[in-house]
């Protein structure tokens, strides 16, 4: 029976142990070591083409999530021309309100919306009470750069460097 790779792993730190272990059978240890060595081989060329697998179907996935993305932006935009070209010509014609068989048509005002007069580089001229305090935000980028130019960010930021499985 095979063994699955938490067995292993297990395995693995037994036979650490066991390599600690002074009074150890050096050919036990040997022919302990080549059996484990290659089963987790076997496992990890399993996992390997398990993870290649789904990871051509995240690819798939990712790919058609962006084709349908661009498809709905081209229906949505299409609604709205055939909606602006419909009220356009209601509007030019001056039936503003009508009925068919299948649908009723109307032009209608929108609720009332805010237009900000000013520009956003005179926004001080706007009084306090109609603004918004918003946290300030950690620039994380310029922190990296600053920290990897050697700049000294004791007790504020510092890089921490992970580790990840590659497969090629």
């Amino acid at each position: 029976m095979r063994s699955t790779l938490y067995e292993l792993t297990e395995q693995y730190m037994m036979l650490l142990e066991m390599a600690e272990d002074p009074d150890a059978d050096p050919e036990t240890l040997a022919g302990t070591f080549e059996a484990l060595e290659g089963e987790i081989e076997d496992k990890a060329d399993g996992y390997a083409r398990i993870i290649r697998e789904l990871e051509a179907q995240e690819t798939a996935l990712k790919n058609e999530e962006a084709r349908l993305a661009a498809k709905r932006t081209s229906i949505s935009n299409n609604i709205r021309n055939m909606k602006n070209s419909l009220q356009d010509a209601m509007v030019a014609t001056g039936k503003t309100k009508f009925k068919t068989e299948l649908f009723s048509f109307g032009i209608q005002k929108n609720p009332p919306a805010v237009m900000i007069d000013v520009d956003e580089a005179d926004i001080r001229s706007i009084p306090a009470e109609y603004l918004i305090e918003q946290a300030p935000k950690v620039d994380k980028t310029k922190l990296k750069a600053d920290l990897k130019a050697g700049k000294d960010l004791t007790g504020i930021a510092h890089l921490v460097q992970g580790e990840s499985l590659r497969i090629r």
